[in-house]
Formats: structure tokens, C-alpha cells, sequence
């Protein structure tokens, strides 16, 4: 959540009310203008409430032409109504909403089945309000579990956590708020993700484990979990350290289990010891629910879990939050049940290859240089070519915003702040009529674009207000 500065001389300005806002006397709720940053005196009618708010949200970006999110845009209208009738369940709450808490442990029993654990029927997993949430968790268990292997050593000994300099940012946060080392493999080349050889050479007896990103948000590529897991099986024969892998899966645990059945990334390989994902990105559920399994009970240190009653007997918990609402969780049962396997597989194919024809149309306007083609994610990234030199992604970006499209332009990491990219997040909602038009725009802003003597970004820091 962003941190916001409060107004320097607060109550000084105060809202419009336009007199039809108001109910049969017009002139009654325009008597006091309401304050912005302070609590008004009076209440006022509900319609009226309504539509200020209304007014000021008209100034938002179009949620379905937001190419930067991962997160879902749309749902079926019957989702809709099952999240409004659930919206005042109590998660947290099992013994008082037990169906709805059963829903929670049969969504856990079929991603574990999807995920391949070794008895999803007894698989260890909770729901939680994101991915951020759930990388916390398991990095949770994953210090806990090595402070317990090596009790003779901490608290003296630092542990620290080795991924790709192309993580998300709630990695970086864990490793600050639990006092964790990051170890980073930075990007070289044309590799923009993780090395399993560098990751492996990162590793000591204070390593509480390695991160496999199964569909990076730079470019939206899937890391070699299982070459990742090979150089650690070869560390261990070598050394006799025993590191275990979390699959950061936020967006890729909810496509390559429909389209890529052949790649092993999940618990097939032992030394993975825990996935999570996003509900609410490629599990086609609004913003508010993530996932989060080990492979068994013995990943996860008990002493984490708390107990709470249910239906007269048990349940473990494992958060860090306390209350929400359960209709996060209600509507994943709910995609689950209304796609299942066939229409899960139907949906993401769809939004690959909206992603792979619209990768294909920007690449053969011959301004721009592609460095994926959304055949791993439904995402691309693209660059500019060599030889433009009158602008930068930075531009394209801008101009595009000016259609409604938001395209987010970045600078790379480490040691490719050379690199600056436009990314595009193919979703489902945004279809290939959608993605026509896109193209469509970008090639009819290009003449002007290339017309320019040099790009207008003086400061690429502050070009976007999209981070990672």
C-alpha cells in the first residue's frame, strides 16, 4: 500500500456539489461543500455520497486497457454476485463460516493436485490476499527451517536468500523486514532472469533458500526451475548443503500446469519445498486472493501455524493479516468449478496467442526490437531498434496513454540498466480486437514519433510511475 502525505494546510479546500446531486430540496446539501482531507459535520444523502465519489473516480485509467497489471480486469456477472453476497464473511472467522472455510481447503486440494504434490489430499496450503502475502509465508518457513538446522549457530550466523535481480519487489521486502541477506544474480546478456549456475555459486551454510520465478515480470519469461534444482543437487553432492527452492509461480503456476504440461517446475522436483501464486492474476479472480503450499507438513515448521476451531474440531491457520473477506476465496472456488481443466487450458491459450499475434505485429512495424514473444507467459516485452534514435520507449509510452492505452515503460536492473523496455500483459478481457486497435494506434503514432529530433525523456526515473 503507498504511503501518501497528508495536505500541508488541511480542510482548506472543500468538494463541488452540483445542485442536481441533490434529493428534493437541492439547495440542502449544497448549504456545506464537504471537506477533502478532514471529516465533514453533517452527513449527507447517500446519492449524493455516491456520485462525488463517482466524479472523482471518472479520472482514473481504464482498468481493462491496463497493459503494466497482471492482475484480472474482468469476470463473469454471476462471479460478481457471488463476491457481493460473500463480501461480509469474516475469513478469518472458520467456526462462523464454515462452508466458506471449506471452500478455502478444496481450493488448496486442487491446486495441490495441479501442482503435483506428493498427496494433494493432505496438502499443507492456505489462501491469503496476494502473492506479496504468500512469498512472505514461505519465506517464513524457509528461515524457520534453517534457524532450526542450525540452532547451534543462530542468531550469531546471517541467512540470506538467493534469486534473480529480477524479482518482485515483496522478495526485497521480506529480506528487509525479516533481516535476511538478498543475494542477487544480476541479468547479463540477453539473460534476463536467473542463472542456476551463479544462483548455486550464491549459496553457503547460511543459504535458507533459493527462488525460481515461474514467469518473470520483466519480460514475462519462466526461469529453469529444474536446472535450478539440478546445480543444487550437484552443490549438495559437492558440499553437502541441502538448499531448498521456492517457485515464486504469481503468474506462471496458473498457466503452465494447462499449456506447457511438459515442464517440470513444480513439487515432480523434491527440492522444491513450496509454490505460490496469484488467485487474482492467471487464476482469473478480481485483486484480493493468493495461494500459498508446501509440499508436505515437514516444509512447514508447525510452530508457525496457529489452531483455531472448526465444526467442533481443528484447523490450522497460517497469516499475516487477520480480517477479510471471503469472497476472494468464494470466487476462486467458483473459476475453478466453471473452467476446470479444459477451460483453464481454452482461456490462457487464448491470451497466448493474442500475446504471440500482437508480439508478431509490433515486431514487423520494424521501429522496435522484441526480446520475448509472450510464448511462456501471455506477456512481451520490446525495446526500440538500433537505429531509432528521435525517441525512446519512454515516448511510446506517453503517446500511447494519450488513447487510454497504459504501457509501461522501465529501465532493467542490474547490469542491464542499459536496457529500457515497453511491456504488454495479455490478459483475459483483452482480446484480440483489443490488441488490433492497440497495434493500430502505435503504428498511427509513429510518423510524428519519428519525427522527432530526439527523445523527450530527460529523467527515465521519472518518466512512469510503474515499479515492479
Amino acid at each position: 500500500m503507498p504511503l501518501h502525505d497528508g495536505p500541508h494546510r488541511p480542510g482548506e479546500r472543500r468538494l463541488s456539489v452540483n445542485p442536481f446531486y441533490g434529493p428534493a430540496n437541492p439547495l440542502g446539501d449544497m448549504a456545506e461543500a464537504p471537506p477533502t482531507h478532514r471529516l465533514p459535520d453533517q452527513p449527507m444523502a447517500p446519492a449524493t455520497a455516491h456520485q462525488l465519489v463517482r466524479d472523482e473516480l471518472m479520472l482514473d485509467g481504464n482498468a481493462r486497457l491496463n497493459l503494466a497489471t497482471f492482475v484480472t480486469t474482468w469476470m463473469e456477472p454471476e462471479a460478481g454476485v457471488l463476491m457481493a453476497e460473500c463480501r461480509d464473511k469474516n475469513m478469518i472467522d472458520k467456526d462462523e463460516y464454515p462452508r466458506t472455510a471449506e471452500l478455502e481447503r478444496r481450493c488448496v486440494a486442487m491446486l495441490a493436485d495441479l501442482w503435483n504434490a506428493p498427496d494433494p489430499v493432505t496438502a499443507v496450503g492456505c489462501s491469503t490476499t496476494g502473492s506479496s502475502e504468500a512469498c512472505m509465508l514461505a519465506g517464513m518457513a524457509l528461515k524457520r527451517r534453517w534457524a532450526k538446522r542450525n540452532a547451534d549457530r543462530y542468531p550469531g550466523a546471517r541467512p540470506n536468500l538467493v534469486m534473480g535481480v529480477n524479482v518482485q519487489v515483496c522478495w526485497e521486502k521480506f529480506c528487509n523486514f525479516w533481516e535476511v541477506e538478498a543475494r542477487l544474480v544480476p541479468m547479463e546478456g540477453e539473460r534476463f532472469h536467473l542463472d542456476p549456475r551463479a544462483a548455486a555459486e550464491l549459496c553457503d551454510e547460511n543459504t535458507i533458500g533459493v527462488v525460481g520465478i515461474l514467469g518473470s515480470t520483466f519480460d514475462g519469461s519462466y526461469e529453469p526451475v529444474s536446472e535450478l534444482c539440478a546445480a543444487l543437487d550437484a552443490l549438495q553432492e559437492r558440499t553437502g548443503l541441502d538448499i531448498p527452492v521456492h517457485v515464486d509461480g504469481a503468474s506462471g503456476a496458473m498457466v503452465a500446469p494447462f499449456l506447457d504440461e511438459d515442464l517440470v517446475w513444480d513439487f515432480r522436483l523434491p527440492r522444491v519445498a513450496s509454490i505460490n501464486t496469484s488467485g487474482h492474476k492467471y487464476g482469473l479472480v478480481y485483486p484480493g486472493v493468493g495461494w500459498a503450499l508446501w509440499r508436505d507438513a515437514e516444509a512447514l515448521p508447525q510452530e508457525l501455524v496457529f489452531r483455531v476451531n472448526y465444526l467442533g474440531g481443528d484447523m490450522p491457520t497460517f497469516a499475516l493479516n487477520f480480517s477479510r473477506p471471503g469472497a476472494q476465496v468464494v470466487a476462486q472456488y467458483y473459476t475453478f468449478l466453471r473452467l476446470g481443466r479444459q477451460g483453464y487450458r481454452a482461456v490462457q491459450q487464448a491470451a497466448r496467442d493474442v500475446a504471440v499475434e500482437l508480439a508478431g505485429r509490433v515486431e514487423a512495424l520494424g521501429d522496435f526490437r522484441l526480446l520475448t514473444r509472450g510464448e511462456q507467459l501471455p506477456v512481451f516485452a520490446f525495446t526500440t531498434a538500433p537505429d531509432v534514435t528521435g525517441y525512446d520507449v519512454f515516448d511510446v509510452s506517453r503517446r500511447l496513454r494519450e488513447s487510454g492505452w497504459l504501457v509501461p515503460a522501465y529501465t532493467f536492473p542490474p547490469n542491464r540498466e542499459d536496457l529500457s523496455v515497453l511491456r504488454v500483459v495479455c490478459r483475459n478481457g483483452f482480446s484480440a480486437d483489443l490488441a488490433e486497435l492497440l497495434a493500430q494506434d502505435l503504428e498511427r503514432l509513429l510518423p510524428d514519433l519519428r519525427r522527432q529530433p530526439h527523445p523527450q525523456t530527460r529523467d527515465k526515473g521519472a518518466a512512469t510511475g510503474f515499479h515492479h
